[in-house]
């Protein structure tokens, strides 16, 4: 175990109770208990890191898959994650290890992985980046922090080299504190960040993700106002999330933060506790990209249907074709030769990160 970050201790009816602080949800953890994630845990008066060190596998993803498409396009990312979440999204398709506990069936799964050996692992492969997902990043924060110091450790040691980790993303619900974020920020430790906004309705949130809207949103905001870089992605479900009216909203709202913003829209498919929820319809995923589109955002993708040619990346004011993408692999790029992200037909500013 790992003595976690960001905790206070405070007395309530007599009794000693830690404040987790880096989750919205902000848990008051009793002694011998753990959080709502169930990978933090007060011992004795310290908050630990139950996941530290344990990892479900590495795997090597284009960074498309996660997806971003507007930083580093092409590039290969280590992805890790560990178990357990701050929610419980009915239809969570990484449910096998994101709702599981260090006591559960699944821990046989788990290897004992330093962030060393991630790091390690990632100059082996060759990798541009390490991206932190697979479950919410958030609950290992102090993994995934250990693993990016180590890995400019590496940076340093090889600097006459050409081979460097080069970035690192974390793929997010959002469910972040204000304090995590300022860390964050203060050791500039993140490049790129994906956050899901799952609905503009805190009743859903309540009811789906058992969390609440604000936080997400207020996240949103920290870091659309930072050096970092943000992508959006809205999974949209038949009949909770996918009304016209709501789209319009949640797409005014990616548009008040920055208009720049690529927003993407994926169609769900039935999975965990929603299985008996079909598929997003065709037509929906259509609408939703043109809703947005009226509302000003430049950048809108519809994922998990290459059927509807949807993930191509375009002028936002020539309509020239810049990026063409067959699922998670790239068929052009008016990038890969360029030093600047300029469209070549009108020589409009592209915002993305080559």
């Amino acid at each position: 175990m790992k003595e976690a970050l960001l905790y206070s201790t405070e007395k309530i009816n007599g009794k000693d109770f830690i404040r987790c602080k880096l989750c919205a949800h902000r848990c008051l953890i009793a002694e011998g208990k753990v959080g709502i994630c169930s990978a933090r845990l007060n011992e004795k008066g310290t908050l630990y890191s139950l996941s530290y060190g344990k990892t479900t596998g590495l795997a090597m993803d284009p960074i498309e898959k996660k997806p971003f498409f507007h930083f580093k396009p092409g590039a290969q990312v280590l992805s890790f994650g560990t178990f357990g979440c701050n929610f419980r999204c009915q239809g969570c398709q990484n449910f096998a290890t994101s709702q599981q506990d260090l006591q559960s069936s699944m821990n046989s799964l788990l290897r004992e992985t330093s962030p060393k050996e991630i790091a390690e692992e990632a100059f082996r492969q060759n990798a541009d980046g390490i991206a932190y997902t697979y479950n919410e990043p958030t609950i290992f924060f102090e993994y995934a922090r250990d693993t990016i110091l180590e890995a400019r450790k590496i940076n340093d040691a090889k600097k006459t080299q050409k081979a460097k980790i080069k970035f690192n993303v974390f793929v997010t619900n959002g469910y972040f504190t204000e304090e995590m974020w300022k860390l964050a920020e203060k050791e500039k430790l993140l490049d790129a960040v994906r956050i899901d906004l799952k609905s503009m309705s805190d009743k859903f949130y309540r009811e789906y993700c058992k969390a609440t809207l604000e936080p997400v949103l207020q996240s949103i905001k920290r870091v659309g106002k930072s050096k970092t870089h943000l992508e959006i992605i809205a999974l949209l479900i038949p009949k909770m999330n996918d009304g016209k009216e709501e789209i319009r909203e949640l797409a005014n709202f990616v548009a008040s933060v920055g208009k720049d913003i690529p927003l993407h829209f994926l169609r769900f498919f039935p999975n965990y506790k929603a299985g008996n929820i079909s598929p997003t319809e065709k037509e929906t995923l259509i609408n939703a990209r043109k809703i947005a589109l009226e509302e000003g955002l430049k950048y809108v993708y519809i994922g998990n249907m290459p059927e509807i040619g949807a993930e191509n990346t375009y002028c936002p004011k020539c309509k020239a074709l810049l990026i063409e993408r067959n699922r998670y692999g790239i068929t052009k790029n008016a990038f890969s030769e360029a030093k600047k992200p300029v469209c070549q037909e009108c020589k409009t500013k592209i915002e993305i990160v080559l």
